[in-house]
């Protein structure tokens, strides 16, 4: 399925260490001549960290999609009747908000988008990155794969032994998913394990 003139919502949560896997999903976007609308966390846009300062973060995802992020839930909420996605997606997506999601908490502009696009019956796509995912957050991570209209980019254990309860979406995969979610089908297999040396078991 061709993406251009697609209207895709992408959401960004506070899994900073993800970043740089990523922005280049959101210019190939771009570069498939989809109308990409970025969405950030209150954690994105005000949290600096080793890997990097929260304005340059936001300075970059603009840059790429030449739109001005959304970071409030009023101007999130047009995008449910107004102003509607063919497709949200959020990548990374944390823990935090991975559980929040489940749970039906909407406390962020991106989960605000992500509700309202499945109240216009439309796919949401997961990217989840989270050192939790096999631990006590295991229960969301099923009730978010068992629910309709969403889809999850393929993911795996990332670092099983120092890490066992960690799984990170391989993000190359993203726009695949989203070709897929378009067509309310879940790219397959979900689960791809992760080699020593971080490369994908074909």
């Amino acid at each position: 399925m061709s993406l251009a003139g697609k209207r895709i919502g992408f959401g960004v949560t506070g899994s900073h260490c993800t970043y740089d896997e990523v922005f280049p999903e959101i210019e190939k976007l771009m570069n498939l001549g989809a109308e990409v609308v970025p969405i950030v966390t209150y954690t994105v846009r005000t949290t600096d960290t080793k890997f990097g300062k929260a304005e340059d973060h936001i300075e970059r995802i603009e840059s790429i999609t030449g739109k001005k992020v959304i970071a409030t839930m009023p101007d999130a909420e047009p995008l449910g009747p107004k102003e509607p996605l063919d497709c949200m997606v959020i990548a990374p997506l944390t823990g935090n908000s991975m559980s929040k999601f489940a749970n039906a908490l909407t406390d962020s502009p991106v989960l605000m988008a992500a509700k309202a696009t499945m109240r216009n019956r439309k796919p949401v796509v997961l990217g989840i990155s989270t050192n939790d995912a096999l631990g006590l957050n295991g229960v969301n991570l099923m009730r978010l794969m068992a629910s309709k209209y969403i889809y999850f980019i393929p993911y795996g254990q990332d670092d099983p032994f120092k890490k066992p309860n960690s799984l990170v979406a391989h993000m190359d995969k993203l726009t695949d998913t989203i070709e897929s979610a378009l067509l309310f089908e879940q790219i397959q297999p979900v689960i791809m394990p992760y080699l020593d040396n971080n490369e994908v078991v074909k």
